[in-house]
């Protein structure tokens, strides 16, 4: 875990020379713990966070600014002022008549488009705004762009590979899943020139090897792929309507659509979830902004000792007592000034409260998310297959059972991200032949089943949606 940098208020930064020497001792870390040589190793697949991005000189590899991390929220204001710009308004009418005259989904989310901090675009256009540097090298075709995965390949082939693949492209709101292209349209209008981008390679491909020098030996690196899509990959959501629940830092709900691309709509967004070949595989996701952030803000500031604790003082009473916790860390997607608060304190609230709140605050969204999905998503939805470190908390995974009234399951591994690009090395070094294979390697250690009315949720949960509306604009 890279630690973030905060040099201003808002702003969130990693520091590239320390992810890269931490990248790189994890492996070395992992091969000797496993007993392992660096020549043993077959392949290598690679599995980052997501709209985190570096810009840097094309012809020195020098950065022009520490990666800005997806949490950042330096570009805010520009948000605000093109969400109410007169010009954003003209674009919803035109795209509006277009989906209207054509049908085609791919006019529709252009018709309710809103800018928001999470993604990559608006920070990009801030920094050709406001780093002299960048935006001069840009001018001259010497600025590259590139997400984590893109500044880990070139740094391992020194420089030699320059590329990213779809899963993460598709991740940062600047390519448009439609045409598979990097968008000219929305470049143009924030300023953001075209030059900068890697070339879109397939998520499952032999990217080419890493340096001798930095493992000793070269190793293949055999697939790219972003968080979220790796750890569907792991779960062995290969098939439409199989769903996958990561709670980690974030809460990130996605739905296997197939071939099928639904467009955007408030609150869910379409992704490429891997292309390996000829097959390429569309999601619909939806997110949400921290569940494992406040569960650590909560043991910082010693409102239990350990996360094991929390299950249990969530139900060592009967309910919050009407305390309600409104989760608001990290940006909202709807609102970057969203308020992180409890609300309902009384002289009889206790940590147990405390605790149950934010726990419960974790299954409502949860529950608010899975409606949304329910609602715009027109397939049949499988089981749902939970991961991420929250997930290791039955206090949550039961709620939400109850909520959505569905089957949830637990896997024995709650790292699903790092088993998906492994599966994708694999299959592209031919470890494994296809994904009947991996569906065989798959370990479920339990399973939620819903045991109360989802309606005996319902009084607690209204006073929670009133807290949040109390909240929003802070």
């Amino acid at each position: 875990q890279v630690e973030s940098l905060y040099p201003r208020p808002g702003w969130v930064e990693l520091d590239p020379e320390v992810l890269w020497s931490q990248f790189v001792g994890v492996i070395k870390e992992a091969v000797q713990a496993a007993g392992l040589h660096m020549r043993q190793i077959a392949g290598l697949g690679i599995s980052t966070q997501r709209a985190t991005f570096i810009t840097w000189h094309k012809r020195t590899g020098k950065p022009f600014h520490n990666f800005i991390s997806w949490q950042d929220l330096r570009s805010a204001e520009l948000v605000n002022s093109w969400n109410k710009s007169l010009l954003l308004k003209v674009i919803h009418v035109i795209f509006t008549v277009l989906h209207f005259l054509t049908g085609n989904d791919r006019y529709l989310a252009p018709s309710f488009l809103t800018f928001s901090t999470q993604q990559t675009s608006m920070k990009l256009s801030w920094v050709f705004k406001n780093i002299h540097e960048a935006e001069e090298a840009a001018r001259k075709n010497n600025c590259c762009f590139g997400t984590v995965d893109t500044w880990l390949l070139y740094r391992l082939t020194k420089g030699s590979v320059y590329a990213t693949d779809y899963s993460n492209a598709s991740a940062t709101g600047v390519f448009e899943p439609f045409t598979k292209c990097w968008n000219p349209t929305l470049c143009n209008l924030l300023s953001i020139p075209m030059s900068i981008y890697p070339p879109v390679k397939d998520t499952s491909f032999n990217f080419g090897s890493a340096d001798p020098e930095i493992f000793g030996v070269p190793i293949p690196i055999m697939a790219v792929v972003a968080d979220q899509q790796s750890a569907m990959f792991g779960e062995c959501c290969f098939h439409p309507g199989d769903v996958k629940l990561t709670m980690g830092t974030g809460g990130f709900w996605n739905v296997n659509t197939g071939e099928h691309l639904f467009a955007s709509w408030r609150g869910l967004y379409p992704l490429i979830g891997w292309k390996i070949g000829e097959e390429v595989v569309y999601l619909t996701e939806g997110c949400m902004s921290d569940i494992g952030t406040a569960i650590r803000w909560a043991q910082d500031i010693s409102l239990f000792t350990n996360v094991d604790e929390t299950e249990k003082m969530a139900r060592s009473i009967v309910d919050s007592q009407g305390v309600c916790f409104v989760p608001g860390f990290q940006i909202s997607v709807n609102d970057p000034y969203l308020c992180a608060s409890f609300m309902g304190l009384k002289p009889s609230t206790t940590r147990n409260h405390l605790v149950r709140a934010i726990l419960e605050s974790v299954a409502f969204r949860n529950k608010q998310l899975y409606d949304i999905i329910v609602k715009k998503v027109r397939l049949p939805l499988q089981t749902i297959r939970a991961d991420g470190g929250v997930s290791n908390n039955s206090f949550v995974m039961q709620m939400t059972s109850d909520l959505i009234n569905k089957k949830i399951e637990k896997p024995s591994n709650a790292d699903m991200s790092s088993l998906g690009a492994a599966f994708l090395a694999g299959l592209a070094s031919g470890f494994w032949t296809d994904k009947e294979q991996l569906k065989k390697l798959r370990r479920i250690e339990s399973v939620f089943e819903p045991q109360k009315n989802s309606e005996e949720y319902k009084p607690a949960m209204d006073i929670w949606l009133q807290a949040m509306k109390r909240s929003l604009h802070w």
